[in-house]
């Protein structure tokens, strides 16, 4: 008789809360693991790296809004006024949808590799899809705190 036992789906505690530039929040990466449900299989080190990476990415493409916030006197996301249409909050859930969805769609990007069969290039395929989604849902999360549509259309 066999049994399928699986490993490496237990949390990973060693991970420590990664620091912001103090305008956002630092980010644990155990907020991320739950709320994308990724287990222990992506190592700790990936995680932090993949969320470093994707905070400065998010930062970078807010640099113009924060400074024009912090101009206006709010020196952290949390002391913005919300308008009066949104719920309370939206502001720091929208950035925490940018930063993990581009998180995400780097590691699915990176494990897409994970194997050099021609299996890999089939998964790679399978991943490209999934990996354009998070990266669409960063995108539009980093327009609504902008306040911009979430698509631009000219004619040519």
């Amino acid at each position: 008789m066999s049994s399928f036992i699986s490993a490496g789906t237990t949390r990973d505690t060693a991970e420590s809360t990664i620091e912001n530039n103090g305008f956002w929040p630092d980010i644990p990466p155990s907020d991320f693991r739950e709320r994308h449900r990724l287990d222990s299989t992506i190592t700790s080190a990936r995680i932090e790296g993949a969320l470093l990476a994707a905070m400065a990415t998010v930062n970078r493409m807010l640099r113009h809004w924060q400074a024009e916030k912090v101009d206006a006197g709010y020196p952290t996301v949390d002391d913005i006024p919300v308008p009066v249409w949104q719920a309370p909050g939206v502001f720091l859930g929208l950035y925490h949808r940018a930063v993990f969805s581009t998180a995400h769609a780097s590691l699915l990007e990176r494990y897409a590799d994970y194997d050099a069969t021609n299996s890999a290039r089939e998964r790679g395929e399978q991943l490209a899809d999934p990996a354009d989604s998070y990266r669409r849902d960063a995108a539009w999360a980093i327009s609504e705190i902008e306040g911009r549509p979430h698509s631009t259309v000219e004619l040519i």
